[in-house]
């Protein structure tokens, strides 16, 4: 019986080191395996030891003031490895702008490295943002939405004349605040960059017909929609207007575009506007007057490049749309194959068939099209006479 049962006990051992993986073949495979670390693994690694390096002090008043550290190590961790920050002083900037407990630890998570910069820098930033603000509240919100902008301080000097030279010019506070905050880059370019990309312009609408009675409006109009103008070359500006006046627009009609494309058009080669007006000229089948014609009526053929015309064309004859539609309303080319696709559904619910009908009711902005749908459904659900209104009838 005893040998019965070490017969069986030996059995069982072996059945159950087969089912497991021989420690020896294991450690030969793991000397064997490629020498190369997985990425998680070397992620966690490097997350540890520089979790080790960190400045002890910066975390520890980032964790008081209830910062998700988590978040910076994982987006800006090289800011806790810095040796100086400022930390509290940062904090105390804000607090004293009356901003709160949440909105302070929401700033820094967004934008560690403002626990980098020094608190004499922030101060002059402050006093400039602070000048085209109407409030500190106002202030606040805006550094909350853009942080990154309010803590790059570099270049103060040439910031602030930026700002006066944009006043001056006749801006609005409120559009130079919106400025610094979406387009501060303007604000990085020497003065006498910006000045000279003013002049290039006023020349520009004065050679076209413009009057310098409206070149102000005109002006400031252009770079309200569009301040990244003033970040191209005053070559490149000339260069495009001399190629559409080559393809025989004439200078009121590239003001018309300048106003339309909201400054856009500067910021395209004569290349791509070539590209685009051939493609164009190939799928509506025209000529080179009807193009001219058809790029008036929608400016964005000049701007759209080849591939997203192409889409949104396919995107239109998918819904049974016709080039001839097109070519009647182009500007239904502005909206997307999701925009079209989302109109048609809703028009085809209350029985319009926009294949058979104008593209008019497509178009538009998405309020002008609620209007336009609105209108339909009221017309659909309207009787066909007036029950209660009396009846002529000649006796």
């Amino acid at each position: 019986m005893v040998g019965i049962s070490q017969w069986i006990a030996g059995m069982l051992w072996k059945l159950l080191m087969r089912s497991q993986p021989c420690r020896l073949c294991s450690f030969r495979k793991m000397l064997s395996a490629p020498k190369y670390t997985p990425f998680l693994a070397s992620f966690t690694y490097t997350t540890d030891n520089q979790s080790n390096r960190e400045n002890k002090r910066t975390v520890e008043k980032l964790y008081k003031l209830s910062v998700d550290i988590r978040k910076i190590r994982r987006l800006k961790g090289w800011v806790l490895l810095e040796d100086e920050t400022y930390v509290e002083e940062i904090a105390n900037i804000l607090q004293q702008l009356g901003a709160d407990e949440t909105a302070v630890a929401s700033i820094l998570e967004h934008c560690p490295e403002a626990i980098i910069c020094s608190p004499p820098a922030v101060n002059t930033q402050r006093e400039l943002w602070q000048s085209v603000c109407k409030n500190e509240k106002e202030l606040v919100k805006l550094i909350e939405q853009f942080p990154e902008s309010f803590f790059t301080v570099q270049d103060q000097e040439n910031r602030k004349l930026n700002v006066q030279f944009f006043q001056e010019l006749g801006f609005k506070n409120v559009v130079i605040s919106r400025f610094l905050t979406t387009a501060p880059n303007i604000f990085h370019t020497p003065i006498e960059k910006n000045k000279q990309m003013i002049n290039v312009l006023q020349e520009s609408y004065l050679n076209l017909g413009g009057s310098e009675v409206n070149m102000k409006v005109w002006l400031l109009k252009l770079l309200s929609q569009n301040p990244f103008i003033l970040l191209n070359s005053s070559a490149s500006i000339k260069e495009t207007l001399e190629f559409l006046q080559e393809q025989g627009f004439t200078n009121f009609e590239i003001l018309q575009l300048l106003s339309k494309l909201k400054g856009f058009l500067f910021q395209l080669c004569p290349r791509s506007i070539q590209n685009s007006m051939s493609f164009s000229k190939n799928a509506f089948k025209c000529t080179d007057h009807d193009l001219k014609q058809l790029v008036l009526k929608c400016p964005a053929l000049l701007y759209y490049s080849v591939p997203v015309l192409e889409e949104r064309i396919q995107g239109l004859l998918k819904e049974g749309i016709s080039i001839a539609q097109i070519r009647e309303t182009p500007k239904v080319l502005e909206l997307t194959p999701q925009i079209v696709q989302y109109r048609v559904r809703k028009l085809n619910a209350l029985g319009y068939r926009i294949k058979d009908g104008y593209l008019a009711y497509l178009n538009g902005t998405k309020k002008e099209f609620e209007a336009n749908f609105g209108k339909i459904q009221a017309k659909k659900g309207r009787p066909l006479f007036n029950p209660v209104a009396p009846l002529n009838i000649e006796e």
